[in-house]
């Protein structure tokens, strides 16, 4: 019988797929190669599917990935010769990168000239009817100059065409704020950038080049993305504007630029639904951008982005960046602009629309990599499934499709699993998340339980989050209100038993509750609890895409078992 070690893994399709064989012996180098410049789709046992889009190879061009290591590594191990046409689609997406520039013009330093290095491709985009009012004239065969005004725009329907624009034009350097990092911060604690958050902020900076300035950093939760976000306001000294997904995670910023920086408190606004302060570091949330009295009228805070110089902006949680920021954000293409995530997926599939008006994704570093250097905790995962009963199960069949993937998420089977695990996990800080309020307040109830849902006031979830990390509180039970941001260190275990649909990122997200590093073995445990053969069992496999791609498998289990 032939090895498997000396079999190819690797089998590459036309349609851009790539299929790996998960039981081979190097099986974990060849996901996270792949996983550079593809898309993990489908996850069974024993063939993980992959596909490579223009997206994929576009980040992958633009983190510096090499096309003929990408050409190499397929051939090396595709278990049958590859497809012709699949090299060339590659070949083609990644020479598609750059080739349209956008710089200062030598002669005339205020203008913007868009440059390509083929007058066909210029002449392509002067005769489409969205790009060529965005264009003043033509400056000579290779270059054009462009509305400064309509650089975001520009960007966007490049991307929408196939050529994704790279930007040079450079930044306003905004209104200047000298600031220090510390070296012991306030609550006593030495402070010292990591390694990887030190190669992430250069990737960012790239020595202060007009090809820095704008992108994506992606790291895991618990790994310091706001440390990062902090350093690179360092480096670059300038007034900033913080957008972060709510009020919790907008005072947790504040808190840690107090500790680990020498900025003022006096230095620091918060702008919310509490409190319209604009200071040189402004914290403001996504919420109170978006806020408009009616449908039909005009959101009243966009004003923020223009009420002072800003050197940068820093989109918190970028992947769920609301769709009328991504409409300013597309006006604001002269400021820096840094995205951080722990995830590029959107649900809604806007990624291309981070790529062209945040930018394209200058750090990634695999989640396991962390682990294996106990950045981040070591988390074991379950997937327990529960039968539905029988009375359920004929409402089940009756009733339409959403519908079915709420009755099977709400299976009351459930409870029984929740009072096993609470028990097994009575010394463990414990988290119990999920999507539906009927059955949170169901688990509140049985367990006499503490919650925060989206109606709990925000001085009540401070205080709750608060009794929660000094210990007072063992078992906290949250809805998705929770899913972003939430400092939570000594959180061990996590136990979801519900979600939005097949959401990969709220997977994630999830997940990152518990990922903070732990004393002792540093190990966090993830359970989800999902109904046998339903709706919610589709859903979770591909809820799951997104942290098998990053390593992560989970054991699965019957509950009847």
């Amino acid at each position: 019988m032939k090895d498997i070690s000396d079999s190819p893994p690797l089998i590459l399709q036309s349609d851009m797929t790539v299929m790996l064989e998960v039981a081979h012996p190097r099986f974990e180098y060849l996901r996270s190669t792949l996983a550079l410049f593809a898309d993990l789709e489908k996850s069974p046992e024993h063939i993980h599917t992959y596909r490579i889009t223009p997206l994929s190879i576009w980040n992958a061009a633009s983190a510096g990935v090499q096309l003929d290591g990408i050409c190499q590594f397929l051939i090396e191990n595709s278990k049958y010769a590859i497809p012709q046409n699949l090299e060339f689609q590659i070949r083609e997406l990644y020479s598609r990168f750059g080739r349209l520039v956008l710089k200062p013009d030598a002669e005339d330093p205020g203008s913007i000239i868009l440059e390509s290095d083929d007058p066909l491709i210029l002449q392509e985009a002067l005769s489409s009817m969205k790009i060529a009012p965005l264009i003043i004239r033509r400056k000579d065969e290779f270059s054009a100059y462009i509305n400064p005004a309509y650089r975001g725009f520009l960007k966007k329907e490049f991307i929408d065409i196939g050529y994704p624009v790279r930007d040079e034009a450079g930044y306003r350097s905004g209104t200047g704020l000298a600031f220090g990092l510390r070296s012991c911060a306030a609550s006593g604690k030495d402070f010292v950038l990591r390694d990887y958050q030190i190669e992430a902020v250069d990737r960012f900076f790239e020595e202060g080049r007009n090809t820095g300035g704008c992108g994506v950093i992606v790291l895991p939760c618990g790994s310091g993305k706001t440390i990062v976000g902090m350093a690179l306001m360092h480096r670059y000294q300038c007034e900033t504007l913080i957008l972060t997904t709510n009020i919790i995670a907008l005072r947790q910023w504040k808190a840690e630029l107090l500790d680990k920086s020498d900025i003022p408190e006096s230095q620091i606004g918060e702008y919310s639904g509490d409190a319209k302060e604009v200071r040189p570091i402004t914290l403001a949330t996504y919420n109170i951008l978006t806020w408009r009295r009616d449908r039909g009228s005009e959101f009243e805070h966009f004003s923020l982005f223009m009420q002072n110089d800003w050197g940068m902006i820093i989109y918190d949680e970028v992947h769920l960046l609301p769709a009328p920021v991504f409409r300013v954000t597309a006006e604001l293409q002269s400021r820096r602009r840094l995205g951080l995530t722990a995830t590029l997926i959107r649900e809604d599939g806007l990624e291309k629309d981070v790529f062209s008006l945040i930018g394209p994704k200058k750090y990634d570093i695999p989640w396991k990599d962390l682990e294996r250097y106990g950045w981040i905790a070591r988390a074991i995962c379950h997937e327990i499934r529960v039968e539905m009963p029988r009375t359920l199960r004929l409402e089940y069949i009756a009733s339409n499709e959403r519908e079915k993937f709420r009755l099977a998420s709400e299976n009351p089977v459930k409870m029984d699993v929740i009072a096993s695990l609470l028990k097994k996990h009575e010394n463990d800080d414990v988290l119990v998340i999920g999507q539906y309020l009927n059955q949170l307040d169901e688990v509140v109830s049985n367990f006499n339980l503490p919650l925060i849902s989206g109606s709990t006031p925000v001085r009540k979830r401070e205080e709750l989050y608060g009794d929660f990390r000094r210990g007072k509180i063992p078992v906290l039970v949250v809805s998705k209100v929770a899913n972003f941001a939430i400092d939570l260190p000594d959180a061990s275990v996590a136990i979801q038993i519900s979600g939005t649909f097949g959401s990969r990122q709220e997977e994630a997200q999830r997940l990152g509750r518990i990922l903070r590093p732990k004393a002792g073995g540093n190990a966090a445990i993830f359970y989800t609890i999902i109904t046998r053969s339903s709706k919610e069992q589709q859903f979770a496999a591909n809820r799951q895409l997104f942290l098998t791609e990053q390593g992560y498998s989970y054991s699965i289990e019957n509950w009847q078992d």
